[in-house]
């Protein structure tokens, strides 16, 4: 690791040797990694499922015996696939009617991703570090069980994800460009 004097670059001071297999690999042999859990709005529950699912939390979080941060991390929403499947379907209609409503959504679709809008996905992790490989894959079984029990789905980090949460902590949230051509 070089000294943060002799650099001027963040990632030079950083301890990330590398990200691999949805894992960060640091400098001092520690594995961090986690998992993403999808979110699921609990409001539109009757109040006895609220509470089996908030009781359920308090479960798995109490079970926890290790270190761990959880973040929450908002997610550029990427709508070009989206919108290349809606003007494949515009150019395959013939029908006037269809043609004006595929047009609004592309039209809606193409508003959301303006600047302006800056739509985002929440997404909410729990990561943890570990020097032995066979505790990572215990903690990661054991946190994606937990929160199945609780109704939740989870996933192991993905280097993407990771990635992502390194560039919202170090940016503040803003995204970059780097290596992208402004106009």
């Amino acid at each position: 690791m070089k000294n943060s004097k002799e650099s001027s670059f963040t990632e030079d001071w950083l301890p990330v040797k590398q990200i691999i297999n949805g894992m960060i690999l640091t400098d001092d042999g520690y594995y961090v990694t986690g998992i993403k859990v999808a979110p699921k709005n609990i409001f539109i529950m009757d109040s006895v499922a609220q509470d089996a699912i908030v009781n359920n939390l308090t479960n798995v979080y109490n079970m926890l015996d290790f270190e761990f941060w959880l973040m929450i991390a908002d997610r550029p929403v990427d709508l070009s696939v989206y919108l290349a499947q809606m003007q494949m379907l515009y150019n395959d209609s013939s029908d006037a009617l269809e043609r004006k409503l595929i047009m609004q959504d592309i039209n809606k679709a193409n508003m959301f991703m303006s600047s302006e809008y800056n739509v985002v996905d929440t997404e909410y992790y729990i990561l943890f570090k570990e020097k032995k490989m066979e505790l990572v894959q215990k903690k990661l079984h054991n946190l994606i069980s937990g929160f199945a029990s609780c109704g939740l789905n989870s996933t192991q980090t993905s280097n993407s994800d990771l990635r992502m949460i390194l560039d919202n902590f170090l940016n503040g949230g803003v995204s970059t460009t780097v290596g992208t051509v402004m106009p």
